[in-house]
Parts: C-alpha cells; sequence; structure tokens
C-alpha cells in the first residue's frame, strides 16, 4: 500500500539522497493557491541542493511517497483532505480516505520508504497547560522511536517550549543547533533556551548522524533545529499571543484545540507576517535538509 513516484523510485534503485518532506503544510497551513506554488518551489530548493523530494500524503487510501501533479492538485485543493497522525493511518488506508500527514505520520512513512532526512517547519511539542490535561504532541514520541533527521524551525512558540524541551531530553532525542546556540522558536529566532550542541556545517551533522550506529542509537531521532533568518516582530508576535491565549480562554477552547486556534489567531491578526515567517522556513529547512542528505549519502 506504498506508492513511490517515479523520480523517488529512480532515486531509491540508484541511491541518491533523498528528503521526505509533509503535506499538512499544503493542504492546512497555508492558502490556496499559494500553497500549491510554496509545495512546488519547495521541491525545487531541494532538487537544486542536490537531493529528490518526496512528498508525502495519503491518497484513496494508498500511501504515497513523491506526488505526481494530480496528487498534488488534490492535496492542495481538495477541502475534504483530513490530517493523519500515526495512529490515523490504519483507519485512513482501510477506509480509502485521503489525508495530508503530520510530522509524526511523515516520519513514520519516511523511514518504512527507507528515508532518513526529513524537512519541516516547526515541531509539536508539549501544548500549553499539559499539567492538567496531559496534551502532548506525537511528534515526540514520533522522535524518539524514529530513526528519522528531522530539519525544522525549532518548536512553535505558541507551546509550552520548556517543557518541550524537557521531554525530549528525557527521551534521548538530541538537539543540534545548526550555525545558533539557542534553541529555535519557529516564528522566532531564539525561544529564550540555550543548546548544547552546535554544529556549523552540514559534513558535522551527517558524521553525527552515521555515528548513532557506532553507539547503538539507531532506533530514534535526531532533531536539527535552523533559526528562521528573518523573524516576526518580537513585539508583534508577544502582543499576539497574550491576545490570542486570552480570546482561546473568551471563546472556552481548551486541550488540544489551542494550539490550532493560536496558529490560526496568528494567521489572521499578524498582516501576513506568520505566512511569511512560516514559508522562509520551509524553504530553507528544505535547503539544509537537502546538503545534510548529500552529505549521508556520501
Amino acid at each position: 500500500m506504498m506508492r513511490f513516484s517515479a523520480e523517488v523510485e529512480t532515486a531509491r534503485k540508484d541511491g541518491a539522497p533523498i528528503v521526505a518532506l509533509e503535506s499538512t503544510i499544503i493542504s492546512h497551513g497555508l492558502p490556496r493557491p499559494m500553497n500549491r506554488e510554496v509545495a512546488i518551489e519547495v521541491e525545487e530548493i531541494v532538487r537544486s541542493n542536490g537531493a529528490v523530494p518526496a512528498t508525502i500524503a495519503i491518497i484513496d487510501g494508498v500511501t504515497c511517497v513523491g506526488l505526481a501533479e494530480t496528487d498534488l492538485e488534490r492535496i492542495s485543493n481538495d477541502r475534504e483532505i483530513v490530517k493523519a497522525s500515526i495512529r490515523d493511518l490504519p483507519v485512513v488506508a482501510a477506509r480509502g480516505i485521503s489525508a495530508a500527514t503530520t510530522v509524526a505520520a511523515t516520519s513514520h512513512i519516511a523511514s518504512a520508504a527507507g528515508i532518513s532526512v526529513f524537512a519541516t517547519g516547526g515541531l509539536g511539542g508539549v501544548h500549553r497547560g499539559a499539567r492538567e490535561t496531559w496534551d502532548e504532541s506525537a511528534d515526540l514520541s514520533a522522535l524518539a522511536s524514529i530513526p528519522i533527521l528531522v530539519v525544522c524551525a525549532g518548536a512553535k512558540s505558541i507551546l509550552d517550549v520548556p517543557a518541550t524541551l524537557e521531554r525530549l531530553e528525557t527521551l534521548s532525542v538530541p538537539i543540534i543547533g545548526y550555525r545558533t546556540n539557542r534553541f529555535p522558536g519557529f516564528y522566532l529566532a531564539d525561544s529564550g533556551y540555550p543548546l548544547e550542541y552546535r554544529c556549523d556545517e552540514a559534513e558535522e551533522i551527517a558524521a553525527i548522524w552515521k555515528s548513532r550506529s557506532d553507539v547503538g542509537t539507531i532506533n530514534s531521532g535526531l532533531v536539527v533545529a535552523q533559526p528562521v533568518t528573518n523573524e516576526m516582530d518580537r513585539t508583534v508576535h508577544d502582543s499576539l499571543l497574550k491576545e490570542g491565549l486570552a480570546a482561546a480562554e473568551s471563546a472556552r477552547i481548551s486541550s488540544k484545540g489551542v494550539t490550532p486556534f493560536l496558529l490560526e489567531y496568528f494567521h489572521t491578526h499578524s498582516n501576513g507576517e506568520s505566512m511569511r515567517v512560516n514559508v522562509d522556513i520551509i524553504k530553507s529547512n528544505a535547503a539544509l535538509a537537502a546538503t545534510i542528505a548529500v552529505e549521508i549519502s556520501k
């Protein structure tokens, strides 16, 4: 039940570097028609940096690793496309549903397809108020149990960032700051928290990835955190976050509903700033992921 695009199938046979890309940013993260345009541009960025893009999604219950033009059109414009995390995959497959894959689901599918490098925007993590709700993203447990190198812009700044870092440490998931000693906060280049490890070159990251086999940690992931180069204005960010949390409380939004509510609040109240940062992030992360994948393949 896994279908490869012709480009990805050729790359698999040739042993060429491949970069997995998620599809939720296409279906739910960006407005139409920008979503399709950005998806095409991101794939071209991966190619221009020497790797093959493999955008992952579920089409009519079939797992697609690399999207044909008709598949991309479907993910971009079909309003019935659902989000699928790992737990949803058997239901989606059995019922022939079309779905965009989250970070967790994309990681799972990419690893099953033999792809070890994945570029995304921001990680999910521990949600605000999790001490009462126990609400945290499946991204964290996926990183602890799936051998995937994820290039991201840190965790979304609307989450409980220090708790997210603590959970990643508990789950033994290493975080490497790419040319930074600070953990990025998605919209912000610096979430306010330090990192233990920094790499300034893709070659060193590839060496760390390969050394996992020497020390017996090949069954878990690695986070490479690259800060956005042109962050959102911090005053605007903090103001929107405060207003969004107040609006969520007023609307009695709680538990797992808070994060999507806040993301939507940022999108509709930042005059396009959150969208700009989102696009910048996925483009720069795709370029870095391709460079790392090339180094790993050497």
